[in-house]
């Protein structure tokens, strides 16, 4: 059976690391999430960020929004958190209703405050490798894992399924800049486990419940599943666990192994963008 990678314990190290920095520094840093309507996985998510900022001595609030909340309204928000000297890292919770523009939404962030990385200014520095760029939290949690179990990307062949602004595209640049061959693959990739074959380390990030099966992964291939699917009262990953298991040298597990690595990657940034404007 391959090795499990556990970002529980992973992630509670790395909190554990920014609370001591935090004292360190004698900081108190601050994240706004701003959190439109009603869809009950983004509560849930919310809530586990709240624990974990209050946890490591980061102050948080949560502003909540209704469904028809419009772009003017959102904006003015964001508008109000990027003043506000005292609030040093924003995060609006995905998903958003669809009437309002996402893109404009990042945009408007202030860089140095935007702790999920979309805005196009931490998107370009990270693409440059150009230093300050806050990045993604999910595509930092992989590597995160991927250090751990002191795995060195140079010459390796990646292959990610999935092709999104918040992990697909940010993982790509991140496992170039390692030195990986990176291969991106998407709904439109012809015959995609001919791709994924060839894969030392298979990131699946598509939400679709066990979309990748075992003879679409390379025996001894790292596997990292960063899917979330909800299946009744459980949650699943992108990846049939029990039929690649045997298979993968090293697998993370859904639930326990890349969401509280996002987390904990929510709260470095947020004190990486404390430590930031505060010189």
């Amino acid at each position: 059976m391959g090795i499990i990678i556990d970002g529980k314990v992973l992630s509670k190290k790395i909190r554990e690391e920014v609370a001591e920095e935090i004292i360190k520094h004698a900081l108190r840093p601050k994240l706004a999430v701003v959190l439109v309507g009603d869809d009950p996985a983004s509560h849930t998510y919310v809530g586990r960020k709240e624990k974990a900022c209050q946890a490591v001595g980061i102050l948080s609030a949560v502003h909540r929004l209704g469904s028809e909340v419009t772009q003017a309204e959102l904006m003015a928000l964001i508008a109000e958190l990027n003043q506000d000297n005292s609030v040093h890292g924003i995060l609006v919770q995905l998903p958003l209703p669809r009437h309002l523009d996402q893109m404009a939404i990042f945009s408007m962030l202030k860089p140095e405050k935007d702790v999920d990385g979309l805005h196009p200014l931490n998107v370009g520095r990270l693409n440059l490798g150009l230093p300050g760029a806050l990045v993604a939290c999910t595509p930092a949690g992989v590597m995160e894992m991927l250090k751990s179990i002191n795995y060195s990307l140079k010459g390796k062949h990646v292959v990610i399924v999935g092709r999104s602004n918040i992990v697909g595209k940010p993982m790509s640049t991140l496992a170039l800049r390692a030195d990986a061959t990176v291969t991106v693959a998407h709904s439109s990739t012809v015959n995609l486990a001919l791709h994924t074959r060839q894969a030392d380390v298979l990131i699946a990030a598509v939400g679709k419940r066990d979309f990748i099966t075992a003879d679409m992964v390379k025996p001894g291939a790292v596997v990292i599943d960063v899917g979330t699917n909800k299946v009744g009262d459980k949650l699943v990953g992108d990846v049939d666990f029990a039929g690649i298991k045997d298979v993968a040298a090293y697998i993370t597990p859904v639930p326990g192994g890349v969401g509280p690595m996002t987390i904990a990657m929510l709260v470095k940034n947020t004190l990486q963008a404390a430590k930031m404007q505060h010189g």
